[in-house]
């Protein structure tokens, strides 16, 4: 497709819109991992599997505030120490690590208190996000067009002019914390582990609001000007 050259007859406007808001997070994201540590393989492996039934039993609980729960890695493995001209094993290391989205923050902090209570047993997160198809997104779009027609007409009305037409709208990029999706839910994740300090009190998390940026650049017509 050939771009249409500006003529004095068509004079032509490029500029760029921005749009900016910041909203609620829509979703929270928090990563356990569990441990087990013994000198039998079956033992260590039945210990990890408790629990990490266990973890999965109270994000299960979440009910309808589960986005969604998937389990990333899992591994186990001996520890090898040296005795004498070789190596012995001296243990077996076992570790599950589940990922959950949560669409309610209402009883987050319990949750994330009763999961890093749990034996041998981290927490991570939360980080907060928009979901992909998040309204914002179309939200920051929209200011960016308004912002970028209202320019455009302030350099015609600069001229003693207005618009004549849109040529083209082309989008300079879109993003934010919750973009689908940099591995970044805004703000520096928290880390919790079990310490045996019995039922410890439910931390108060406050959702982090996020961030979103939309731009487009814009071109169009003016009718003459009378210079």
């Amino acid at each position: 497709m050939t771009q249409e050259h500006a003529t004095p007859e068509a004079p032509q406007v490029t500029v760029r819109g921005e749009g900016r808001l910041e909203v609620d997070p829509e979703l929270a994201r928090i990563g356990v991992t569990v441990s087990a540590r013994g000198t039998d393989r079956p033992a260590a492996l039945a210990d990890l599997t408790r629990r990490n039934a266990r973890v999965l039993d109270l994000l299960k609980a979440q009910g309808d505030a589960l986005g969604s729960l998937e389990t990333g890695s899992f591994s186990i493995a001996p520890e090898l120490g040296r005795r004498g001209r070789g190596e012995r094993v001296q243990a077996y290391r076992g570790r599950v690590r589940v990922t959950a989205e949560l669409t309610d923050f209402t009883a987050l902090g319990e949750l994330v208190t009763r999961l890093a209570d749990l034996e041998l047993t981290s927490v991570d997160g939360p980080w907060w996000a928009l979901r992909p198809d998040s309204s914002a997104y179309a939200e920051a779009r929209r200011l960016a067009v308004s912002e970028a027609v209202q320019r455009a007409r302030a350099y015609a009305e600069a001229l003693g002019t207005s618009l004549a037409s849109l040529l083209e709208l082309s989008d300079a990029g879109l993003g934010g914390p919750g973009m689908p999706m940099a591995p970044v839910f805004a703000g520096a994740p928290a880390a919790y582990a079990a310490e045996g300090v019995g039922e410890a009190p439910a931390l108060d998390l406050e959702p982090q609001r996020q961030t979103v940026t939309a731009e487009v650049v814009a071109r169009f017509t003016m009718r003459p000007p009378a210079l």
